[in-house]
């Protein structure tokens, strides 16, 4: 029997149950897949599938998040913070590390000898624990979150949606999108895992709710 009797075998197995008048589009999908995740939370479903990558997640208020960002800062010994252009100022803790602007922009070499970087999110999705950069106000270039150790991101709870599928219908076309889940990591032929080769080895995530709920769409960008 050929390698190809033998997939052709398991696939008619696979589908000796399914009854003769059933055809592949018998069950449509619906054209709004989010009416199934009704009610969903979005932002404690993200919280945990950001934390599962390694990342670290609070959930904080905004009146303290500026808290948060110096404790993520404190945490590894930041001596050096970029920012990003359009980063808010009232983000920015007080504290031991010296402010980087990158404008004009940074060398590679002052980007590299960093310790961290601040950044905000185009948009953060629930189901993969992911958030996106698209460059723009308080993102800043993508050299800017690869070459420093540490990447403290600030996630509003209004920039949070449910799947892939509808953070892209709301990002712009016309940018490049750099999707980050966890810090960055590889493995060794030997499947040992290694942090910060491509990218920081420490990710923290401060995701900013407020106290009196949240608008969980990015429809309310703000």
């Amino acid at each position: 029997m050929s390698g190809r009797d033998t997939v052709l075998g398991d696939i008619r197995s696979a589908l000796a149950d399914v009854p003769g008048a059933e055809a592949p589009d018998s069950d449509p999908v619906p054209h709004d897949p989010r009416s199934q995740q009704a009610g969903l939370d979005v932002v404690g479903l993200f919280i945990e599938r950001a934390a599962d990558y390694r990342a670290t997640v609070v959930r904080v208020a905004p009146s303290d998040a500026v808290a948060a960002v110096g404790r993520a800062l404190g945490r590894t010994g930041a001596k050096s913070v970029v920012l990003p252009p359009g980063f808010p100022g009232a983000l920015v803790p007080e504290g031991p590390w010296s402010r980087l602007e990158d404008t004009p922009p940074l060398t590679v070499r002052q980007l590299d000898a960093a310790d961290a970087v601040l950044t905000t999110v185009a948009a953060a999705i629930a189901l993969t624990g992911t958030v996106v950069l698209d460059s723009g106000p308080g993102q800043g270039r993508r050299a800017l979150t690869l070459l420093p150790d540490q990447h403290v991101c600030v996630v509003r709870a209004s920039r949070i949606v449910t799947d892939v599928p509808e953070a892209l219908s709301h990002l712009p076309r016309d940018r490049p999108l750099t999707l980050v889940s966890g810090p960055s990591a590889t493995s060794d032929i030997e499947l040992d895992r290694v942090e910060g080769v491509h990218g920081p080895r420490t990710l923290d995530i401060i995701v900013i709710v407020d106290e009196q709920g949240t608008d969980t769409g990015l429809s309310g960008r703000a």
